[in-house]
């Protein structure tokens, strides 16, 4: 068995969930990656995020987005060792369409209620309680 390090450096991390939405100008795989970067890149930047300190991520497209994965986008901003899945929506009335779901599984010594959860491009409506960035 190894011992780990008491050190104050080393704070112990839990697995914490972000989320984030945003909506994609089309259904064209320019559009997608586009968002989904936006997205990505707005949700490390909000909680400094390293690739490292994820355990995996999770994206979800509403059914009129078929033309990209997000994950490949994701992929190619230097995630290669990050575990990415991606899924297809329900479709529910009323809910936005074109819309791009994330949810990073992220090792981290902060409390829950120190994650800013991000939701752009008019995704407000799926915003819960609790720290977000809302554009």
């Amino acid at each position: 068995m190894t011992e780990r390090s008491n050190s104050a450096e080393h704070s112990p991390s839990t697995c914490r969930g972000v989320r984030g939405a945003t909506v994609a100008d089309g259904n064209t795989a320019s559009a997608i990656g586009e968002a989904i970067l936006e997205l990505v890149r707005t949700m490390v930047d909000e909680n400094g995020i390293e690739p490292d300190d994820l355990a995996s991520a999770f994206f979800t497209t509403t059914p009129d987005l078929d033309a990209a994965f997000p994950a490949e986008a994701v992929r190619h901003m230097g995630w290669e060792h990050v575990p990415m899945l991606g899924a297809v929506e329900m479709a529910k009335p009323g809910a936005p369409g074109c819309c791009i779901r994330a949810l990073l599984h992220w090792n981290t010594p902060r409390g829950p209620r120190e994650i800013n959860h991000v939701y752009l491009r008019g995704t407000e409506s799926l915003r819960t309680a609790g720290p977000s960035r809302v554009r």
